[in-house]
């Protein structure tokens, strides 16, 4: 009996030290958070995530995109959820957000549900994390642990919005400077750049690719023909600023390496997708060369990636929101 009660507490000192280790590694974050609190809350996120993306699948390339915002401006603490109100700016005003920012309403749905079954308990930052996880799953693309625990931040910050997240007419010495400035390298650059492989741009964010890349009136040298040409009958000189085309041309709706098979084409559609072939870095270089010739390295290396920008400056004394657009 004293060699039994002994194996249990050498037991619960392992399992309490591996999850000290776990959240250690992840700035205070652990994956098995909500396993007793909110044990569906993984089910309720993907269920309702199923439903949005059969019905719209650039729904997930949306989601995805708000984590991804949201993590860029004060780090991940679902700021970029919040509408305007006295006290600050949204951020969903911002520059790079306005008119193009998306799946507000997805986000809503998921935390109703979740605030129905296990109330003030799965925060609107930990939603974000989850919510672009399983969209990248649904779409093919790979399944990684989500270290979780963030908390919601009662402020926004517009004029971080502004400043932090990178624009699609970036340099790539542009792109490596806010991403170090996030605590990202440059194999977290181009993995993450991968996420383009689904969803869509408007044409005012590669418009200047076309029709005046280097202040001369002349295209971006680096397009190839037939994929510029077919961009000009979608994104005039003038007007249509809301009309799209994929980020990925050849499969748009599918979480796969041909982003990078299409740089090596000349068929990235952003100025910072090509940049990661062009740019003149040995390192993005390479690594764009690579993900295009084997799937697996970038998916692993995106997964990796994908957890630690989950992990840039979480809140964890803020609030759990009952509605993410604004404070309770």
């Amino acid at each position: 009996m004293a060699s039994l009660g002994l194996l249990m507490f050498f037991l619960c000192c392992s399992i309490f030290q591996a999850f000290l280790v776990s959240s250690s590694n992840n700035g205070g974050l652990y994956p098995e958070l909500y396993q007793y609190s909110c044990p569906q809350a993984n089910e309720i996120v993907m269920s309702v995530l199923e439903e949005a993306i059969a019905k719209d699948p650039r729904m997930a390339a949306s989601l995805l995109r708000l984590h991804f915002h949201d993590c860029f401006v004060q780090g991940c603490d679902a700021s970029i959820l919040l509408d305007e109100s006295s006290a600050f700016k949204s951020e969903k005003g911002a520059g790079p957000n306005k008119n193009s920012l998306r799946g507000f309403e997805v986000i809503d749905q998921i935390k109703a549900k979740l605030e129905q079954v296990c109330p003030h308990t799965v925060s609107c930052a930990d939603i974000l994390a989850l919510a672009a996880r399983d969209s990248i799953v649904l779409s093919g693309g790979p399944y990684w642990e989500v270290p979780l625990g963030r908390s919601d931040s009662k402020i926004a910050n517009f004029k971080k919005a502004n400043v932090n997240i990178p624009a699609p007419n970036s340099t790539i010495q542009n792109l490596i400077s806010l991403f170090n400035r996030q605590g990202l390298n440059e194999d977290d650059l181009v993995a993450l750049s991968g996420g383009h492989t689904i969803g869509m741009a408007r044409c005012v964010s590669f418009r200047q690719r076309l029709y005046n890349q280097k202040g001369d009136n002349l295209p971006d040298a680096t397009l190839e023909k037939t994929y510029y040409n077919g961009l000009k009958s979608i994104c005039p000189s003038s007007g249509g600023d809301n009309n799209i085309s994929p980020l990925d041309v050849a499969s748009p709706v599918r979480f796969d390496n041909t982003y990078f098979k299409l740089l090596l084409w000349g068929k990235g559609l952003l100025n910072s997708d090509e940049v990661l072939l062009t740019g003149n870095v040995k390192k993005t270089k390479e690594l764009v060369k690579t993900y295009a010739e084997n799937e697996g390295i970038f998916f692993h290396q995106f997964s990796k990636s994908m957890v630690k920008m989950g992990n840039i400056s979480p809140l964890l004394k803020g609030e759990i929101r009952k509605n993410c657009r604004r404070v309770n």
